[in-house]
């Protein structure tokens, strides 16, 4: 950015400035670095709420998220179609549905989040590795107290 585009100190040392402008970036990074595999950075997250778990309720995997349960709807008829979730109902509970990642799924989540490490790392590089620390738990805890009062 030149002198001339820069917005000035009263705009660049504000938080929603600074957090919109790396989201921003990470946003770049991330759609270039998931393109090969197929998805995109919310679709990653609702695998990966999936991984490693019992099969469960989508109605659970939209509370893990914080996301309401039509847009959990939307996102797993899209990751139904791309053959990386099933969904059945459930054994008990014919209301509700299962899903579940398929084998292709847990491969596209484990090279997924791969390449996602790597476009981190590369929006991480100016900083140090202990402020890159600081940084991740310093988010983290913001993250946590936004649930708490949710």
């Amino acid at each position: 950015m030149s002198n001339d585009e820069d917005p000035g100190p009263g705009v660049t040392r504000r938080l929603a400035y600074l957090l919109k402008h790396a989201q921003q970036r990470m946003s770049e990074l991330g759609e270039q670095a998931l393109a090969p595999f197929g998805v995109n950075g919310r679709e990653l997250g609702v695998l990966n709420v999936l991984m490693g778990r019992e099969p469960g309720s989508q109605h659970e995997a939209a509370q893990r998220l914080g996301i309401d349960r039509t847009t959990m709807v939307a996102l797993l008829d899209t990751l139904e179609r791309k053959g990386l979730v099933s969904r059945h109902p459930h054994a008990e509970d014919r209301r509700r549905n299962v899903v579940e990642l398929t084998e292709v799924g847990h491969e596209t989540v484990l090279k997924a989040n791969a390449a996602a490490e790597v476009a981190e790392t590369e929006l991480m590089e100016p900083l140090s590795r202990a402020d890159r620390q600081q940084l991740r738990e310093s988010l983290q805890a913001i993250v946590a107290a936004v649930r708490k009062s949710d």
